[in-house]
């Protein structure tokens, strides 16, 4: 994630933010330009930014902004859907009538954006069910009831969440129930969008052998597989080759958490970048970390970014243990993981470059 400024006063603003607390300008995301824009009210109805080359440019909120007070991105003018790029990919919302479900729907919906942000950051397609029906992303935000069980996943390119995820108590409950060292929102996302991407990049590639080589043979019957995992856990030595113990039971599940992860670290990395955190320890033998444009860019080096990542996971570990606070990236990455992340970096790299190249 970048670092964001007010381009009318320059004070410090979030991703998430909708006024600058400085000078009290609405805020909202514009993917087009991939920044936070100060806006102001014109007579036409339309929003218009202060950004430098961007002077005049005519914005409408995302409906879920201006009615719903959910979302906080902006839409080019000429652009007719009433939804911003996050939004439109959401197809079914919780029903709203029903305590609690407006605020599972934003803590929902801003775990969504940060994900759109790093695809689009990327250069990864990204594509509505509308826009593209065979090859199209679309979620599904659902609340299960005693007749309807709900179980987050992915099928073909529909992803699933459910919305008891939003309630931290719930969603600790079920971390602990299923002996998961980390469980978030966001990370749902991340993983369940990894198994909608080796769809689009492995299946649908002449990436398919070389994935089975890295992962194993996604053609092992899958519903034996989490069987067996649910029922017998991971295997004794699982560190030597998985990120978790989840990835442990197929192919495909060994994939979508390598994915997840590989998010995690393309996105914390560049904010480090973006804040310009360097380790300097008094200890020659201690991690050192200098922070360069070269590792905040999404299709940099991977070698850059694997060598940030340990002193960075270093530090933001020991920062939280002094906050009482579970590590904050409670995984070991054996050579085997590297070299999957690796491969999940060359996938997404080919991608993006191949998509850049088509755009341009």
């Amino acid at each position: 994630m970048k670092i964001f400024h007010c381009d009318h006063c320059g004070n410090l603003v979030f991703f998430e933010n909708v006024h600058c607390l400085s000078c009290g300008h609405a805020l909202a995301f514009a993917p087009d330009l991939e920044d936070v824009l100060s806006l102001e009210a014109g007579d036409d109805g339309l929003w218009r930014a202060a950004k430098r080359g961007a002077e005049g440019c005519p914005y409408r909120l995302c409906e879920n902004y201006d009615r719903e007070n959910v979302c906080n991105w902006a839409i080019p003018a000429d652009d007719p859907d009433p939804l911003c790029a996050s939004c439109r990919l959401t197809r079914t919302i919780p029903d709203l009538t029903q305590a609690g479900h407006k605020e599972a729907w934003y803590r929902l919906e801003v775990a969504k954006r940060r994900l759109i942000y790093s695809l689009l950051r990327l250069g990864l397609p990204v594509a509505t069910k509308t826009a593209d029906p065979e090859r199209g992303l679309v979620f599904d935000l659902l609340a299960e009831t005693e007749a309807m069980p709900v179980l987050t996943g992915h099928s073909d390119g529909v992803i699933t969440i459910n919305v008891a995820e939003a309630d931290d108590a719930e969603r600790e409950r079920r971390r602990l129930q299923l002996h998961e060292p980390y469980r978030t929102l966001l990370g749902h996302f991340r993983h369940e969008v990894g198994h909608y991407y080796w769809q689009r990049l492995i299946a649908e590639s002449d990436r398919l052998e070389a994935f089975r080589a890295a992962f194993g043979d996604e053609r092992a019957d899958y519903a034996a597989a989490l069987k067996r995992h649910y029922d017998e856990g991971a295997p004794d030595r699982w560190r030597d080759d998985f990120v978790s113990t989840y990835a442990s039971a197929h192919p495909w599940e060994d994939w979508a958490e390598t994915w997840a992860h590989y998010l995690h670290m393309a996105d914390t990395l560049e904010t480090a970048a973006a804040c310009g955190l360097a380790l300097r320890p008094r200890r020659s033998d201690e991690p050192s970390l200098t922070t360069t444009a070269a590792q905040a860019q999404p299709l940099g080096p991977f070698e850059q970014k694997i060598a940030a990542w340990f002193p960075l996971t270093y530090v933001l570990n020991n920062l939280n243990r002094g906050l009482g606070l579970p590590d904050g990236y409670p995984f070991v990455l054996s050579d085997a993981v590297v070299a999957k992340l690796r491969f999940v970096h060359d996938t997404i790299t080919g991608a993006g470059s191949a998509r850049i190249a088509a755009v341009g």
